[in-house]
């Protein structure tokens, strides 16, 4: 009997998701089976697994896992092909969705051009995702701190939107060795639950450029999330204004920042293809 286990295979700026329903599993999602499936040689191979559950009705549940198993709080690429493929398959008519994420409920938009609109949320400077600086708190902004790495001091701004973002501001990317400070500044002390580290460039008066090393997965084409940190760390720190593009290695998304720090974000996501998960692989990854 062939498995009838579907997956839809996503990308939003380059940045890739396997989408799974939750009712089409009978097993969990553990850190070993999570990295076969996102294996790109011996799996299906993408940036991550987008789980989802729910109705229109009921409102749907995204559960976000990385390569490595961890999981990610939200994903801005993610939220996008989510709202997307939900659309796509049919299962909502509205053009306003409701997400519940361990980030909160998130709404995207589905609009008219194929694009999705994502208000984010409202983006906090500081929170518990750092400690360890004299008299910055859990309600404190975390403003032009400074970390030592590899030898290297770094100034960088944190910025809270439902998952952490270590935003460093650089005169070059393209010479940055991100394969190398990115997982050092992911998994530095003063980051209790790692943390997402972007590097930025101000390239024009609503513009920026960025690279970006996710927490668990490493540097991707594109982080939804990311750019709506870098939005925010420009803003409040060099007067970019609002609304921005963001560039990234995969392509550019259009960011809003309000006055009270509320972010909105609005780009692609686009299907790559379709498939069924054989018995032979099912069988694999139910081994580990």
């Amino acid at each position: 009997m062939e498995s009838h286990t579907e997956f839809s295979k996503w990308q939003g700026l380059g940045n890739d998701y396997v989408i799974i329903a939750v009712t089409d599993l009978d097993f969990d999602i553990t850190p070993a089976r999570a990295s076969l499936i996102c294996d790109r040689h011996f799996g299906i191979g993408s940036d991550g697994i987008l789980l989802w559950s729910g109705t229109e009705a009921t409102g749907f549940r995204l559960d976000i896992y990385n390569p490595d198993g961890s999981k990610a709080e939200m994903c801005g690429n993610g939220i996008r092909m989510l709202a997307r493929y939900l659309d796509n398959r049919g299962y909502v008519r509205d053009s306003v969705i409701s997400v519940d994420t361990d980030a909160g409920i998130i709404a995207p938009v589905l609009l008219p051009d194929g694009q999705v609109r994502v208000d984010m949320g409202r983006a906090r400077l500081g929170g518990r995702g750092i400690v360890g600086f004299e008299g910055v708190d859990v309600e404190s902004e975390a403003l032009g701190q400074k970390l030592m790495v590899m030898g290297e001091e770094f100034e960088f701004t944190f910025v809270d939107m439902g998952n952490p973002h270590c935003v460093i501001e650089t005169g070059d990317l393209e010479d940055l060795s991100l394969w190398m400070i990115g997982p050092a500044i992911e998994r530095h002390e003063l980051f209790p639950n790692r943390t997402n580290v972007e590097f930025m460039k101000v390239t024009g008066a609503s513009e920026v450029e960025m690279r970006v090393w996710e927490r668990g997965v490493g540097e991707t084409n594109a982080c939804g999330t990311g750019a709506c940190a870098v939005a925010v760390a420009a803003w409040r720190t060099r007067g970019v204004k609002s609304p921005m593009t963001i560039n990234l290695p995969g392509g550019s998304l259009l960011i809003e920042v309000d006055l009270k720090m509320n972010v909105i974000m609005t780009g692609p996501a686009e299907e790559v293809y379709s498939g069924i998960i054989s018995d032979e692989f099912i069988k694999h990854i139910k081994e580990l």
